[in-house]
């Protein structure tokens, strides 16, 4: 997509046709991702063997991470790109796509690395037991070890893509990998690899569905042309200081969010050991399907950003609002809808993942608790997205910060010493009670500026 054509999606085109066109796809790439995270845990749940979820579970914080390291160059670059675009900087752009992501496949690279040499005290950490720790540690190698390379730059080049408008391609991409990791789940588990190895058969086929989708991105960015302000290859001159600052600036606070956003799961998870395994599981289970609204809410948040970044530096303040409305009231409609939903049907989701009977009982009252929390958790990584819009990185690393180190990580100990495994259960919806509290005041204090704002450069620079 040239520039004027991208142009046409920030500056003219009518807010709600420019948000659904920005957020559709990659609400379905989210729904997506979700779905292909749950389908290694729907096959292995087809086993009927609550340990091998119990081990692929411990995992999730691990692999979460990926996303951390996506979010340092593909959320700091991305809204970057998008605020250079509305300040005409296109040159400045091209640096700064090819910057991020060359970083991210060097970061990926120690990452991978990290969790090789690091493997045994990382699963003793996250609370590996005798029962669990082979099929956490297979699990890892194939999602991890080799793959974390195409998952944090599925990510990252996806970002980059809707930063300029591409919002669609980087949607197909990232939904035609999850539709191939649905497809090879079953294949590689109960096909070509023999009985026990269900694990294993997982996490080959999602990490070979990362490379596939990780390759078409590469491609559509390659085929945009010159024109275009993505590039893969690295230009004549590198980002200037300012660019890079603002790079870090941004996507260091959002790494950090995910960062803490993965050790709460992982605090969740070292609790939930001290019950049962059969606890550990269904947990496990319930943390992926309340994720569908979330992923939503993320979507809708994803495609926000660019729109809110190009016309915060192009000073079309009167737009930029007309887009936060729009996009906080169509979130919040789609949480408080999924949380009627999850009440009714909590039964047949866990049903859905295992058979089981102790299993779906304790995963039933689980998810029907956390589903509550759903409006309030949208409502808290809305605010962090609009100030990674805004480049206002100190605003959300504050936020980020405050919403696990002092609310929701202290509410799960304090929770749990008073009522239990329970109240693990409903420390979420206790500690985002006080984050959307917080971020409505550093919000608003934060608007009352906009009537008389910074120029583009000093916003750069913050």
């Amino acid at each position: 997509m040239d520039t004027e054509k991208s142009r046409e999606i920030f500056e003219k085109m009518p807010v709600a046709k420019a948000v659904q066109k920005m957020a559709i796809p990659t609400v379905m790439g989210q729904i997506i991702i979700l779905i292909y995270n749950i389908a290694d845990t729907f096959f292995i749940g087809r086993t009927q063997n609550p340990l091998m979820v119990a081990g692929t579970t411990l995992i999730l914080p691990i692999f979460n991470l990926s996303l951390a390291f996506a979010g340092l160059t593909g959320v700091g670059g991305g809204a970057l790109i998008s605020r250079l675009l509305g300040e005409g900087k296109d040159t400045e752009a091209r640096r700064v796509s090819s910057f991020s992501i060359w970083l991210s496949v060097g970061i990926a690279l120690l990452f991978s690395l990290g969790t090789a040499l690091f493997m045994e005290p990382l699963l003793r950490l996250l609370g590996a037991g005798p029962d669990t720790h082979d099929y956490a540690r297979a699990y890892a190698i194939c999602v991890i070890v080799f793959g974390a390379v195409p998952t944090v730059l599925v990510n990252v080049l996806s970002s980059l893509l809707r930063s300029v408008g591409e919002s669609r391609k980087a949607g197909f991409g990232v939904t035609m990998g999850g539709v191939i990791n649905m497809a090879l789940d079953p294949l590689f588990m109960f096909v070509l690899f023999p009985r026990g190895m269900e694990v294993v058969g997982a996490g080959v086929a999602t990490c070979l569905s990362n490379c596939i989708s990780c390759g078409y991105l590469v491609l559509v960015i390659h085929r945009l042309g010159p024109q275009s302000v993505l590039k893969l290859l690295s230009p004549r001159r590198l980002p200037g200081k300012e660019s890079v600052r603002s790079v870090f600036s941004v996507g260091v606070p959002s790494s950090i969010a995910t960062l803490l956003f993965d050790l709460d799961y992982m605090v969740i998870n070292r609790l939930m050991t001290g019950y049962s395994d059969i606890a550990l599981a269904a947990i496990g289970i319930v943390l992926k399907a309340e994720r569908l609204p979330l992923n939503v809410g993320v979507g809708i948040c994803q495609g926000m950003t660019p729109l809110v970044a190009y016309n915060y530096a192009n000073g079309n303040h009167r737009r930029m609002k007309h887009i936060i409305r729009y996009s906080l009231g169509l979130g919040l409609i789609c949480a408080a809808v999924s949380i009627t939903l999850y009440e009714i049907f909590s039964p047949a989701i866990m049903r859905f993942f295992i058979p089981d009977e102790e299993t779906v009982a304790l995963g039933t009252h689980f998810l029907r608790a956390r589903s509550l929390a759903t409006i309030l958790m949208f409502s808290s990584f809305f605010f962090v997205h609009l100030f990674n819009g805004y480049g206002r990185g100190k605003e959300a690393l504050f936020l980020g910060v405050m919403r696990w180190m002092a609310f929701n990580i202290p509410m799960l100990f304090i929770m749990n010493a008073i009522f239990g495994m329970y109240g693990i259960v409903w420390a979420q919806f206790a500690a985002d009670i006080l984050t959307v509290t917080l971020s409505v005041c550093v919000y608003r204090r934060f608007e009352r500026r906009l009537s008389n704002p910074q120029s583009p450069t000093e916003t750069i620079q913050n």
